[in-house]
């Protein structure tokens, strides 16, 4: 089924191509298509229209959890807009969403984003899910959980030509595997979270707050 929903600040393309997510690509009709948990959509827009191409009933609360749709963002731009420069930065980029991603996804993406280009991570993540996650019934792969790549070693990693990354890649993987919870982080205190996210090799302030803004 096809599901539309209103929204006058949801942009899908700035919100897929503003650099927070690595799996959703455009056609040449301005349609994106990715992948997420491990489910596959088409999503289009025109106006403040955005319609889901494809989704089943029972996935809609997962797709509007991911889209963060029960936010209220004029709130947030109302809030924001008194301050002069952050107004300045709500009327340049207007309709970006923050998605709410998988959390080992997200950490994993950003310890591949380091030094690196938006195209380029694409690609690398791309080859991750193609050689380790498990294919989908709709076509593509899920993104590859942490135990399946903790049993792996960096030079497992070389077809995916992440190059130093790799090492961070498994080391962040054994830890998750190994016990830390990154669904407790969601709640715990900031500083506590910075803490544990930067106890992971490869893992400094900046790709931890990427893990904690977009996971």
């Amino acid at each position: 089924m096809n599901y539309t929903i209103q929204n006058k600040n949801f942009d899908i393309r700035r919100t897929f191509l503003c650099g927070q997510c690595f799996r959703w690509s455009e056609d040449e009709n301005g349609a994106f298509s990715g992948i997420a948990g491990g489910r596959s959509l088409t999503v289009t827009q025109s106006g403040d229209e955005v319609t889901m191409h494809g989704v089943s009933e029972q996935d809609i609360p997962f797709w509007e959890n991911y889209f963060d749709l029960g936010t209220d963002y004029s709130a947030y731009i109302e809030t924001l807009s008194a301050d002069e420069t952050l107004k300045k930065a709500c009327e340049f980029s207007p309709g970006i969403r923050i998605l709410r991603q998988e959390p080992w996804e997200a950490l994993c993406s950003f310890i591949l984003s380091q030094n690196n280009n938006i195209p380029r991570i694409m690609g690398i993540v791309d080859r991750l899910c193609a050689s380790f996650g498990d294919p989908l019934a709709d076509g593509g792969f899920s993104f590859p959980g942490p135990e399946r790549l903790a049993a792996l070693s960096p030079e497992d990693l070389a077809p995916l030509r992440c190059g130093f990354r790799a090492r961070y890649v498994i080391d962040a993987a054994r830890t998750v595997a190994g016990g830390l919870d990154l669904e407790a982080l969601r709640t715990a205190p900031l500083s506590e979270a910075r803490e544990a996210l930067q106890s992971i090799h490869g893992v400094g302030p900046k790709v931890a707050e990427c893990a904690l803004l977009y996971g």
